[in-house]
C-alpha cells in the first residue's frame, strides 16, 4: 500500500486501535440485539439495520476520501501544467 505524498502513515498502534474498536462495538451491538426481549423477527430486523448502517458508513467514507484524493490529483496536474507553461515562457524570454 503506497502512502500519498505529503502525508504521514498511520502508526501500527492506531491501526490496531481502530480494528479493535470496530470489533468491540460490533460485538457489543450484536450481544445487545441478541439479549433484547424481542422475537427473532425483530432481532433480525435490527441486526440487518446495523449491518446496513456499517456498510453504508464504509461506502460513504470511501466515496468522500476518493473524491478528496481526486481533487488533489487534479490540483497537482494543474500545478504541473502551470509550471510547464511558466518554464516555456521563461525559456522563450531568455
Amino acid at each position: 500500500m503506497s502512502v500519498p505524498q505529503n502525508t504521514t502513515p498511520h502508526s501500527s498502534a492506531w491501526v490496531s486501535f481502530t480494528y479493535v474498536s470496530f470489533a468491540a462495538s460490533l460485538a457489543m451491538i450484536g450481544l445487545g440485539i441478541f439479549y433484547l426481549p424481542l422475537d427473532w423477527w425483530s432481532r433480525g430486523y435490527l441486526a440487518m439495520g446495523v449491518l446496513m448502517l456499517v456498510q453504508s458508513c464504509v461506502t460513504m467514507t470511501k466515496t468522500v476520501r476518493d473524491q478528496h484524493e481526486a481533487t488533489k490529483l487534479v490540483n497537482r496536474i494543474e500545478d504541473a501544467r502551470a509550471e510547464r507553461i511558466l518554464m516555456e515562457v521563461g525559456k522563450s524570454a531568455a
